[in-house]
């Protein structure tokens, strides 16, 4: 390229959705790696006349790419150096790719993003809470998950509905233990009865859980549960 002319971002871009519209991932990459590593040379204006350096298109084209051939470690490195370089978490593009890699193993990415999103003090869009909720449920951590949904505002309640909790655990019940319900519910009654004004989305959490232990469980199942 730089015998026909100087390097430029769209003539990169161009050649990068050229390279993997042909399959050629390697190729897309490698161009990708350059741009980036360039990114780490720029200590002056001059600099970017020989010089060039992603820009979240290209980010994105390298991402949808990942998403597209399930390359989650490729995904995870880009995904990375895209907050890295200052571009931000858009729910609009990258909320399905997230929760796509976190379903796939990719869960620190899930974290990562959380992270990122509380340093800018943007509230994580509702189906980000909801598996994190479930991610922290699952590995027994009832206190971390109850604080998915207490330590942001809730401005879509309609997205926390008891119905909708409801039907998130019966769609999630192979990842919690029944001990880890009952131990939530305990931290969730607590926080009730200490709040003068009761979070609508805590209440409906509890009676979904209510709901989910009458029709999910025996009486034997709660009883010996309550036992330990």
């Amino acid at each position: 390229m730089q015998d026909v002319c100087s390097p430029n971002l769209v003539t990169c871009n161009v050649m990068l959705k050229a390279y993997l519209a042909h399959g050629m991932f390697d190729e897309a990459h490698e161009l990708f790696d350059k741009m980036s590593e360039d990114g780490n040379h720029i200590s002056r204006k001059s600099d970017y006349r020989v010089r060039v350096i992603p820009d979240i298109y290209t980010f994105n084209t390298m991402l949808d790419a990942c998403i597209a051939g399930k390359r989650w470690d490729d995904f995870e490195n880009i995904y990375r150096r895209m907050l890295h370089h200052g571009y931000h978490f858009n729910a609009k593009r990258h909320l399905r790719m997230i929760l796509d890699a976190s379903r796939a193993g990719k869960r620190k990415l899930l974290e990562t993003t959380w992270i990122h999103l509380a340093q800018a003090d943007r509230t994580p869009p509702p189906p980000l809470i909801k598996e994190r909720f479930f991610m922290k449920l699952e590995n027994d951590d009832y206190t971390s998950a109850l604080s998915c949904i207490t330590s942001h505002p809730m401005n879509e309640l309609q997205a926390f509905s008891t119905m909708v909790w409801l039907n998130l655990f019966r769609g999630n019940a192979h990842r919690f233990r029944n001990e880890a319900l009952f131990r939530l519910m305990h931290e969730v009654s607590i926080l009730i009865n200490r709040s003068e004004s009761p979070n609508p989305v805590v209440q409906n959490l509890m009676s979904a859980c209510k709901e989910f232990c009458r029709t999910h469980m025996t009486l034997a199942e709660i009883k010996q549960i309550e036992l330990n």
